[in-house]
């Protein structure tokens, strides 16, 4: 038997001050096209996680924050085809510049209780009832 290592992931609950959170849909012609997701990506060989986070935000959404801005909050473990995902996510209430959708579709921000009615990914969806609680 053959062990690959965990797909490494980071994903960002960004926080707005009327406590929506910040979700982004997958576009076509990716895998899971048409998800809402929060933002966030693979974590690169040599990064630690904080740093990928904060690349990824900047590439995905054009907004800049710093490690101390970033608090974990959760994880999840999900079977990925012959990989296995593990999602580290963190909550971010502080960031510079506005959100936009660079590689996204589209942007929108929801509460908590209102992700139960989009379509996530498959390793999201134990992470509503979390942040549902945390905000």
């Amino acid at each position: 038997m053959t062990t690959n290592f965990p797909l490494l992931v980071v994903a960002a609950a960004l926080v707005d001050a009327d406590g929506r959170v910040l979700l982004q849909q997958r576009p076509p012609g990716k895998a899971m096209a048409g998800l809402w997701e929060f933002p966030g990506g693979k974590v690169e060989m040599g990064e630690t996680p904080e740093a990928a986070l904060i690349r990824e935000l900047e590439e995905e959404l054009g907004i800049r924050t710093h490690a101390s801005c970033l608090a974990p909050a959760a994880f999840a473990s999900e079977a990925l085809g012959d990989r296995h995902l593990l999602l580290l996510l963190y909550v971010c209430r502080k960031w510079e510049g506005l959100p936009e959708a660079r590689h996204a579709t589209d942007l929108k921000w929801v509460r908590p209780n209102q992700m139960y009615a989009l379509e996530m990914p498959p390793a999201d969806l134990p992470l509503i009832g979390l942040l549902d609680s945390l905000i």
